[in-house]
């Protein structure tokens, strides 16, 4: 989908030198998939609060050498 965005120029500049992205469609993409992550954590974290007898589910634990 194409749309036009009008973006801070000092906030896409930061965000160039933190990741080292310079195409601003790559950015923008990287940023929504931050977004995207940090909120489904949030909300993941939330529901662990809303059944506070639930029983701890058993994690599979990487094998390290």
């Amino acid at each position: 989908m194409r749309t036009t965005l009008a973006l801070d120029d000092e906030l896409l500049k930061e965000a160039q030198r933190l990741t080292g992205t310079t195409e601003k469609t790559a950015l923008v993409r990287q940023a929504l998939r931050a977004l995207i992550e940090r909120e489904s954590a949030r909300r993941l974290a939330q529901l662990a609060a809303s059944e506070p007898g639930a029983k701890p589910v058993p994690r599979r634990r990487s094998s390290t050498a």
